[in-house]
């Protein structure tokens, strides 16, 4: 058994000694390549040198922009609003073209990078979208937050035949949404899509729009402008002395309809497309 320890010893010493050399010999070799650049680099004259370093600065710069613009180029598209809105629902149409039969109820958010149901059979590379789906129940919105930073575009999401009863929490909703100071700085635009317009008891986007400026026109003379909580994160909206009216926003807001158990959706993905180009 001693003898075996002692055989161990003397191979794993043998094993360091070579280790040793063969780090001696890599420090010899490196200290010889550095040797030699720096004598290449001495013979070239200096505006040849000059030249190929304001070459090789150019391309990093270069490349540093695409970088950075790559990383502003965002594929996210948010949907959001009240709970039975019907947002999931359009989630399922972008996806699969289907509307899981109805009414469905999200309590976490429905999440998925792909190609829009209906480009499937387009030909060529389709870009996909990164679309988010966040429940509207009030407790759950604090979620939002976390996509908003990354999003290309919001879909607010307004049920046309249940709107009155829901108009001032729609109202609220959607004013935290436009003073949010992650939608004003970026500009997020944002769609507004009444959606069940189907229904023969549905609401018009132009009386469903009205109304809205109407309500948020009334919070805006309710409430301060600047939250003594947190500063930074409100904005006023619209102009002092005048009445409220979306156009007035930092942000571009459009106002669209949708049926999602029938898949009229068109205009929903014609303001995904606009943002996220193909």
């Amino acid at each position: 058994m001693e003898q075996e320890i002692s055989t161990g010893i003397v191979v794993l010493q043998f094993s360091e000694a070579m280790d040793e050399e063969k780090m001696d010999k890599l420090k010899i070799q490196l200290q010889q390549l550095l040797n030699e650049t720096r004598e290449f680099v001495q013979k070239i004259p200096p505006t040849q040198l000059n030249v190929a370093i304001a070459v090789v600065l150019s391309t990093i710069f270069l490349f540093l922009i695409i970088r950075l613009f790559k990383r502003k180029s965002s594929n996210t598209i948010v949907l959001t609003g009240l709970s039975g809105s019907g947002k999931t629902v359009l989630f399922y149409q972008l996806r699969d073209g289907s509307s899981h039969l109805g009414t469905v109820t999200s309590m976490e958010p429905n999440e998925g990078t792909f190609v829009l149901h209906s480009e499937l059979t387009k030909t060529g590379k389709v870009k996909p979208v990164h679309i988010v789906d966040v429940p509207g129940h009030s407790r759950l919105r604090p979620k939002l937050d976390e996509f908003l930073p990354q999003a290309a575009g919001i879909v607010f999401v307004v049920d046309a035949v249940e709107f009155l009863p829901n108009v001032r929490a729609a109202s609220e909703y959607l004013y935290d949404l436009l003073t949010k100071a992650s939608v004003v700085k970026k500009k997020i635009p944002l769609l507004l899509l009444c959606n069940k317009v189907d229904k023969v008891t549905a609401h018009t986007k132009d009386f469903i729009r009205k109304q809205l400026e109407k309500e948020i026109d009334k919070l805006r003379a309710s409430r301060t402008a600047l939250s003594s909580a947190d500063i930074s994160n409100e904005y006023t909206l619209g102009v002092p002395g005048e009445a409220f009216a979306f156009h007035q926003c930092n942000n571009k807001i459009t106002v669209a309809e949708a049926s999602g158990l029938t898949s009229d959706i068109s205009q929903l993905e014609q303001f995904i497309r606009e943002y996220v180009k193909a």
